[in-house]
């Protein structure tokens, strides 16, 4: 789930008729507090009230995994003990990210987490915003323990995937966040997806998982074919997808973070980046070029003096 905001607020209004547009579209779980819900954003009052509006609404139709991750495995900890009483079903808890951990500090992470909680985990594993990836190994090590449940596999490599798909354990759960992988992985034995590009293609994602489940691959690649390249642009380097804008249900304002998105993709928010205009003239474009130097010159030395009165502050 996204977070819409109002006025710099949670618009709690707004993520409530998100909710019941996904449920009627018929989505197999809910995720709040993701980094798509721009979680790092978000203070403690704020998460509780996410949650609280998400079991509310969500009423127990369909299962609530609630992100619960960082980089400090005991501040993760005193989160799950701080939320233990909300009924919520699991948790989704991302891989350490910026400090890097080896593959004994990624299992002992994870083993405390495990440890801390009876609520079903599923790891998040996306190396290409943690710069830390989790090994098929690892994961298979991890899955022993009785309430890490499965993977939202975002490795960014097919073959890891499939490997993956191949080794794991009867009962563990490997959801696809590759939104351009879905009707890949599905046909490999993949369990789902936990998917940015569904907030505006719920139907196609939904549609193609029926199928198959059904074993009809046929209608499902009918389904996914003429829109296989849209889950990509929604998912791909720029892919901030808490700036996804599902306007048709109403929600006002979406980000905190700075906005990424191309805003001429079906339902971005983001805003464009200037592009300067072509200049024809050899002198202007001298000109052009000597003025870009000044103006990028002073820019310099402008953040340098912002850079050391922060230090002095």
């Amino acid at each position: 789930m996204i977070t819409p905001f109002l006025d710099g607020r949670i618009d709690l209004r707004s993520y409530h008729r998100l909710l019941e547009h996904y449920l009627a579209a018929g989505v197999a779980g809910i995720f709040p507090l993701g980094t798509t819900g721009e979680s790092p954003t978000l203070d403690e009052d704020e998460m509780e009230a996410i949650i609280d509006r998400t079991l509310s609404v969500t009423a127990g139709r369909v299962p609530v995994f609630v992100g619960v991750g960082g980089n400090a495995t005991s501040k993760v900890v005193k989160t799950l003990a701080r939320l233990q009483h909300y009924a919520f079903d699991g948790i989704v808890s991302v891989c350490p990210y910026y400090n890097r951990p080896g593959q004994d500090g990624l299992r002992e992470h994870f083993t405390r987490i495990a440890e801390a909680t009876d609520r079903p985990i599923l790891i998040y594993n996306i190396p290409y915003r943690t710069s830390v990836n989790l090994t098929t190994d690892t994961l298979l090590e991890l899955a022993r323990l009785p309430n890490i449940v499965g993977v939202k596999d975002s490795s960014g490599s097919l073959a890891q995937s499939l490997d993956l798909l191949r080794r794991r354990p009867d009962g563990f759960a490997v959801m696809t966040g590759e939104d351009a992988s879905l009707y890949t992985m599905l046909a490999h034995g993949g369990d789902g997806g936990i998917l940015a590009s569904s907030h505006v293609a719920t139907e196609l994602f939904v549609g193609v998982y029926a199928h198959m489940a059904a074993n009809d691959h046929r209608a499902a690649r009918a389904v996914w074919s003429p829109r296989d390249a849209r889950a990509p642009s929604l998912q791909g380097s720029q892919s901030d997808a808490h700036q996804v804008r599902p306007v048709e249900v109403g929600a006002d304002q979406l980000a905190r973070m700075p906005p990424a998105l191309d805003p001429d993709l079906p339902g971005a928010g983001g805003r464009a980046r200037s592009r300067p205009a072509a200049i024809d003239s050899r002198a202007r474009r001298g000109k052009e070029r000597h003025a870009i130097g000044r103006a990028s010159r002073s820019a310099v030395r402008r953040r340098r003096t912002q850079t050391r009165i922060i230090c002095l502050r």
